[in-house]
């Protein structure tokens, strides 16, 4: 997966609470093993009407944030069914940022695993993300993972936290078969010892 070190982009805000993981890629999309193309489909109910036209007041509709990286919410984002279809579909839209009082587990511990940097912060430090984010195209906020730090666009800084392990694979690029390769070659010397003590198997 892509390194994640530094993001500077555009923050939408999405003043809900409780989206769950159907309202994020509906269940229609789940028939797919590939995560690229979902983007699309991406907060489908909301995003499009029933004849496939826009509705432009949706945020992500609206031309300030067609090219939203980073998405400011509220309270329990991706909640629902398990499905991993739900981080496959922000980050083919391009969102690497998702900042929320507080997750879904699962949904959170998916995040991590493809790329997506999920930030916890007190409800008053999401407020005022959300009021720097409703600036529209101005709504510039820099994400330093190295530094734990988000910088909003009139220059104020939020320290966040961060599990370290997690925040390092972040930074490398590691998802779970990366963190294996690290270690292939241990691996195939221990398939090549196996192989020449029991080469019945």
């Amino acid at each position: 997966m892509d390194k994640f070190n530094k993001l500077e982009g555009v923050a939408a805000p999405l003043p809900m609470i409780n989206v769950d993981t159907d309202m994020i890629i509906p269940k229609q999309f789940l028939k797919t093993i590939h995560r690229t193309g979902l983007g699309k489909a991406l907060f489908d109910e909301m995003r499009y009407a029933k004849d496939g036209s826009e509705i432009a007041d949706f945020v992500l509709n609206k031309p300030a944030y067609r090219k939203a990286q980073i998405l400011v919410t509220g309270d329990n984002f991706g909640c629902g069914s398990s499905r991993e279809h739900a981080p496959w579909a922000l980050l083919d839209f391009g969102i690497r940022c998702v900042i929320a009082p507080s997750f879904a587990d699962i949904f959170y511990n998916n995040c991590f695993k493809n790329g997506i940097l999920p930030i916890k912060l007190p409800q008053e430090m999401v407020d005022k993300l959300m009021d720097d984010a409703e600036r529209g195209a101005n709504a510039v906020v820099t994400i330093d993972l190295e530094a734990q730090e988000i910088r909003g666009p009139d220059g104020g800084m939020i320290k966040f936290e961060v599990d370290a392990f997690r925040r390092q694979c972040l930074l490398n690029g590691w998802d779970d078969i990366g963190l294996t390769l690290r270690d292939e070659d241990k691996i195939s010397a221990y398939e090549k010892n196996h192989k020449a003590q029991a080469p019945w198997v």
